[in-house]
């Protein structure tokens, strides 16, 4: 049984990727500080250590680990704009330390989280992997994760793929936030019978992926031998305004409610798009329709959380 690595295993797409890599055989080791994370979301199975990817004492964790997910993160851009220090220890220095972990267990490939808000700067769309252009402190800490990634093959010899994952939904997603995902936010407020909140005037385009294509990439990679040392965008291709979501949720869900408007939310890019022509080509395909899976969001929203 091949043993594979989650930091950020209790957050949103580490805890549904535990489950998916459990259900494929793998035996799971999973990382979380808990300070995003929600440890009842952590699947039955995973070998779960409450550890900082900051720390040296996660090393000891990577022994006999062939394949590592490093999607711990500092990740909400607001709270990143306002303490561009932390953000930089958590994304920078936790990243070059699972990279350090990573190279003295002899960990085959390490598949690591960048960013769709690396192109906050870019006007093209769809967006290829080539214009980066971050503006934001968060951006430009998952960036550098990139740079750091190149070092240490160039150097160490060390395997990996970074994955700009652009709007990622579906169940677990985190909805406790200040400023939740706005797609959990829209179903829950709904359900619920409230208001919800959109920032700005709801016209920001997103392109928006459902977390079962995401873990498909996911399993790909960790099988494909060609695509190391690589960056992938991971999205739909297709985009949708903010005011277009709202209106699909309310919809499905048959509520009668206008949004409250509220001020524009700072370091937010207007227009994702995702070029995935380079994953494409590995043999990837997105299969869930932003229907579908908005369905199955509302679905798991009334079964689980409310």
């Amino acid at each position: 049984m091949e043993k594979v690595l989650i930091t950020g295993v209790a957050g949103f797409i580490g805890s549904n990727l535990a489950l998916r890599l459990l259900d494929e055989g793998y035996e799971v080791i999973g990382v979380d500080d808990l300070s995003y994370g929600v440890k009842e979301q952590i699947p039955p199975g995973v070998k779960f250590f409450k550890q900082d990817i900051r720390s040296k004492d996660i090393y000891p964790l990577f022994k006999g680990v062939k394949y590592v997910f490093h999607l711990a993160a500092k990740n909400c851009i607001s709270d990143c704009q306002n303490d561009p220090l932390n953000t930089s220890d958590i994304n920078v220095t936790g990243t070059v330390n699972i990279f350090e972990a990573s190279v003295k267990a002899g960990v085959k490939k390490v598949i690591y989280a960048e960013s769709s808000a690396v192109y906050e700067g870019s006007e093209q769309f769809p967006t290829p992997e080539s214009s980066a252009e971050p503006i934001s402190f968060y951006a430009r800490s998952k960036l550098a994760g990139h740079s750091f990634a190149k070092a240490y093959k160039e150097f160490y010899n060390l395997n990996s793929i970074g994955l700009r994952y652009f709007n990622v939904y579906g169940p677990r997603q985190d909805y406790r936030r200040t400023i939740p995902p706005l797609m959990s936010a829209f179903i829950i407020k709904l359900l619920k019978g409230e208001q919800p909140v959109i920032y700005g005037t709801g016209e920001k385009r997103r392109d928006f992926i459902y977390i079962d294509d995401i873990n498909d990439a996911h399993l790909l990679l960790i099988k494909e031998d060609g695509g190391d040392n690589e960056v992938y965008n991971v999205g739909s291709g297709k985009n949708y305004s903010v005011n277009e979501i709202y209106q699909i949720i309310k919809d499905l869900i048959g509520a009668d409610m206008d949004p409250v408007y509220k001020d524009n939310l700072d370091g937010e890019a207007q227009i994702t798009l995702a070029d995935c022509a380079k994953l494409k080509g590995l043999g990837w395909q997105p299969k869930i329709s932003l229907e579908e899976g908005i369905k199955r969001q509302i679905s798991y929203i009334k079964q689980y959380v409310l």
